[in-house]
């Protein structure tokens, strides 16, 4: 991982141990950020720091910090007051407890940063309170202070790192009064089930594999623009319709999605490797078909080297030559049979005619 810059310094406080560490950001943004310029020209928008009483701009080093009342008194409030203020956490990360990582509510979670041992005398303090995290499967809960203000924070293990995440308040997370539906709606089994269907078709994915589209696109209409191109247009949104019918809408949604998971059922066509370039390979597949089909009974379908096909059609030929003997045989045998027994019945039938010539006569 390149070098990342940290961006606090001080200690872990773990009961009496203490445990030096850099604060780097454990994320970064992708998004692509936009200047505010002038349409006709192109010139960047610029905001100017104006003071309101002498209407003129001031330089940053005039800019102070100041507190505004509910009715517009301002408090002016400088660094030095700052200083003074009981934080007993403004270089140290002190642990206050351990806990079950389900104890904490998604909803207090914030920013994410990677403590980093700073300095060979930490590694050993610091892969004693990873491994203790790990062993316990706890998280540890502390208080730390970051740009002028105390906060929450968890610890918990990430690969061979120790991560925080910040947390909000307690009484930072608003509750979820007035968000729900506020009418009585019942669901029946069916539903439930059809639902339980569509989770179990759209089944999981693989994290790693999710990736900013709009992103993408933004890029390529950047690229193009850049390039004095068109910008790709993006195909047309699909009409959706009016849900009116909960249970065809799940239904329909289940049956999509085996669809899309399903291989379709067309036949793949694919070009076929060179045999003749690759004599390595033998066994049933380089056998003809006349030998396929006359050992097919005799032995199981199992690959054979080039030296073992040779007795194959040598076998083969001498069982087709015995069967075509045989069958020789067996149409002289049926030919006289056959002639004997034309030569009686021609017989039978003259003296038929003969017998029936003198009953005409007579």
């Amino acid at each position: 991982m390149r070098h990342v810059r940290s961006i606090w310094n001080g200690a872990i406080s773990f009961g009496l141990v203490s445990i030096p560490i850099k604060l780097v950001n454990a994320t970064e943004s992708h998004a692509i950020s936009f200047r505010q310029i002038h349409t006709e020209d192109n010139g960047r928008i610029r905001y100017r720091k104006v003071c309101e009483v002498e209407d003129r701009e001031v330089s940053q080093s005039e800019i102070g910090k100041a507190y505004e009342d509910a009715d517009g008194t301002i408090v002016p409030i400088t660094d030095e007051d700052l200083s003074h203020l009981p934080i007993p956490t403004a270089r140290t990360i002190e642990i206050v407890a351990f806990v079950p990582a389900d104890k904490i509510d998604p909803l207090q979670m914030g920013s994410a940063y990677y403590l980093a041992a700073s300095g060979a005398p930490a590694a050993k303090p610091y892969t004693l309170l990873r491994e203790a995290l790990k062993r316990s499967n706890k998280v540890a809960i502390a208080k730390f202070a970051l740009r002028g203000r105390e906060r929450l924070g968890m610890l918990r293990v990430v690969g061979d790192a120790i991560a925080m995440h910040a947390l909000l308040w307690p009484d930072e997370v608003r509750a979820p009064e007035g968000v729900a539906p506020d009418v009585d709606v019942k669901i029946r089994d069916k539903e439930l089930d059809l639902a339980d269907a569509l989770m179990d078709t759209l089944g999981e994915v693989e994290m790693a594999d999710l990736h900013d589209e709009y992103r993408e696109a933004l890029e390529e209409v950047i690229a193009a623009k850049a390039a004095g191109e068109t910008p790709p247009q993006a195909p047309e949104p699909a009409k959706g319709g009016k849900v009116l019918d909960l249970m065809a809408a799940l239904e329909n949604s289940v049956r999509a999605a085996r669809e899309s998971r399903e291989p379709s059922g067309e036949a793949e066509v694919r070009s076929l490797p060179d045999r003749r370039s690759t004599p390595k390979e033998t066994g049933a597949k380089k056998s003809t078909s006349t030998a396929r089909k006359t050992t097919a009974k005799k032995t199981p379908a199992r690959k054979s080297t080039s030296k073992s096909a040779e007795p194959a059609k040598k076998s083969a030929a001498r069982s087709s030559t015995a069967k075509a003997s045989t069958a020789k045989a067996s149409t002289a045998k049926a030919g006289t049979g056959s002639s004997g027994t034309g030569s009686s019945g021609t017989g039978k039938k003259t003296a038929a005619r003969k017998t029936a010539a003198r009953k005409r006569s007579a």
